[in-house]
């Protein structure tokens, strides 16, 4: 057995099943982290459109900067909840990885090691001509803080009306996938909502939210109506039957 497949044996020294699961805001709302859809398109008193968006940045980047900063420090002060250290436990017997439309690192604090985060994150900055110049930001993004490339850093966020760039790493992701997760996500904002048509056939596929919205019908699909922490513990239960 090579090292590749000697790290993704199971406890019984069998190959693990490859469980991806495509994590959004509803994972990290018990954590105390609010997403702008839970108050009619403000998200904490800001309108989307100003603190999300190249315009608004265009428009007013103090603003937006001052915004994201308010997010950093909300998400240095929240902790993972029972759904991520759920998720990370499942690398025991599953090989995990894990899709996050959240910008927070609370994947990586409860121990999760395979984190793909499609729409950015919270602690990284950049500058606006060299998108790969990638900075660890902990403290306040200042107006006049320039990157290397001359240009005003901006937070390393994937704002609405952008490309997602890391959407066809995660479509590779999806694709070769044994068994397919969502955890806290409504499956309207694309294209990270159409990850799920990139499953294989015959892949068994689970839904775990709060409120399930209606949904086209899905092959091999399971419905658990619950808040993530509760729903990843009764996913548990139900992912030992593929071990």
């Amino acid at each position: 057995m090579d090292m590749e497949k000697e790290k993704k044996a199971g406890n019984n020294g069998s190959i693990k099943k490859k469980l991806v699961v495509l994590t959004g805001a509803g994972i990290s709302a018990e954590s105390g982290l609010k997403t702008f859809r839970d108050s009619n398109g403000l998200w904490e008193g800001y309108n989307v459109y100003e603190v999300a968006t190249p315009r608004g940045w265009q428009k007013n980047p103090q603003l937006v900067l001052d915004f994201y900063n308010m997010r950093r420090k909300d998400v240095a002060a929240a902790n993972p909840n029972a759904a991520h250290t759920g998720l990370a436990e499942l690398e025991s017997d599953f090989d995990v990885q894990i899709i996050t439309q959240n910008i927070d690192d609370l994947h990586e604090r409860a121990g999760s090691t395979n984190v793909l985060h499609l729409h950015g994150e919270i602690f990284k900055m950049r500058g606006q001509k060299d998108e790969q110049h990638v900075c660890e930001i902990r403290g306040d993004i200042s107006l006049g803080q320039l990157a290397p490339d001359g240009t005003q850093y901006r937070p390393h966020i994937v704002w609405f009306e952008e490309p997602v760039p890391l959407i066809m790493e995660a479509a590779r992701i999806t694709a070769a996938a044994d068994l397919f997760v969502v955890i806290g996500t409504s499956l309207v904002v694309y294209p990270a909502a159409g990850l799920i048509n990139e499953t294989a056939d015959g892949t068994p596929k689970f839904i775990i939210d709060r409120q399930i919205p209606a949904l086209p019908v899905i092959p091999n699909l399971k419905l658990i109506e619950a808040p993530a922490s509760q729903g990843v513990r009764l996913l548990k239960s139900m992912l030992a039957a593929y071990l």
